[in-house]
């Protein structure tokens, strides 16, 4: 009887062994990793200037106005569209246009958070919205200094939105917009100035 106690104690230890390694490992996520950010000053013909990650590149779209940019990264498969206008007797109405732009992502978004920025010394206003969830843009912003310029951004991948899938890359992206907000500076630039012949980075 004792011999039959010890059999079924050793006999249960080892199913019990063959229970736990028959268990199903938790699903791992793919750990990417970016290269440190080093920012550098771009230059181009418009009332504005900023600084950007140096693996993006910086592309001037198919319009006519000079002063929309891309800033285009391959490694990430994701691009950050700028636009400007010249603030003229319409701030509340750029204002508005801008805040509506983060709800057309309602429909698909989990959250949207919205984080004010001022800065006095640079004179620069405005809003950096987190989306979260499956929407087409992860991050909006946009950046005025009140009374004459009034700059907008949006990031977008080239993949169809999956949240889960792009985090890294979108939060990467989320901090370039941030430091990009911080580094902006406003120039004396005027419409009727001759555009340059092609956008150049400032070492």
């Amino acid at each position: 009887m004792k011999y039959s106690l010890i059999l079924i104690i050793i006999s249960s230890f080892f199913v019990s062994c063959g229970d736990d390694a028959a268990q199903p490992k938790p699903k791992a996520f793919l750990a990417l990793e970016y290269p440190t950010p080093i920012y550098k000053k771009v230059e181009f013909p418009c009332s504005y200037s900023f600084e950007i990650n140096e693996i993006a590149n910086l592309k001037s779209p198919k319009i006519k106005n000079p002063c929309w940019v891309n800033i285009d990264y391959p490694l990430l498969d994701g691009t950050i569209f700028i636009t400007y206008q010249p603030v003229n007797n319409n701030l509340k109405e750029l204002l508005m246009d801008a805040q509506k732009l983060p709800l057309e992502h309602t429909v698909k978004a989990d959250e949207i958070e919205g984080d004010t920025y001022i800065n006095k010394k640079k004179r620069s206003f405005g809003t950096f919205y987190e989306v979260y969830g499956d929407a087409a843009s992860q991050a909006q912003f946009y950046l005025t200094d009140s009374v004459n310029h009034f700059l907008t951004g949006s990031i977008y991948f080239k993949s169809k939105p999956n949240f889960d899938s792009i985090v890294p890359a979108a939060n990467y992206l989320k901090n370039d917009i941030k430091h990009l907000m911080e580094s902006v500076t406003w120039e004396n630039w005027s419409p009727q100035h001759q555009p340059k012949d092609s956008l150049s980075v400032k070492e």
